[in-house]
């Protein structure tokens, strides 16, 4: 059960109808990121909806998402860490380390 959901009887529940369709899902997904990234002070590009931007006087944090991939590249290692945590705790991702590849490029 969900929590929250008070679950006494130990029953199972059966859904009749999905509360997001599987299209939808990936669209609700993106939305709560992007509203947690722009609640932190990101700016979401105009011209590439996946790019986003945080710059603090000389120190600029760039966000790129690509369906469930997310790349954090930073001039500033506080940032960096600030932001994953935040989206650890409203989204449940998780840093993978260091980038290797990323959409079928090798990063070295």
């Amino acid at each position: 059960m969900p929590k929250g959901i008070p679950n006494a009887a130990n029953k199972v529940y059966r859904l009749k109808k999905l509360l997001y369709g599987p299209k939808q899902a990936s669209r609700q997904w993106f939305s709560k990121l992007k509203d947690t990234l722009l609640s932190l002070g990101y700016i979401q590009f105009k011209n590439d909806y996946s790019l986003f931007l945080n710059k603090k006087s000389t120190k600029i944090t760039i966000i790129v998402v690509y369906v469930d991939d997310t790349l954090i590249t930073r001039l500033d290692y506080k940032e960096i860490q600030h932001v994953k945590h935040c989206l650890n705790e409203m989204l449940g991702i998780k840093a993978l380390g260091h980038l290797h590849y990323f959409l079928g490029w090798e990063v070295t």
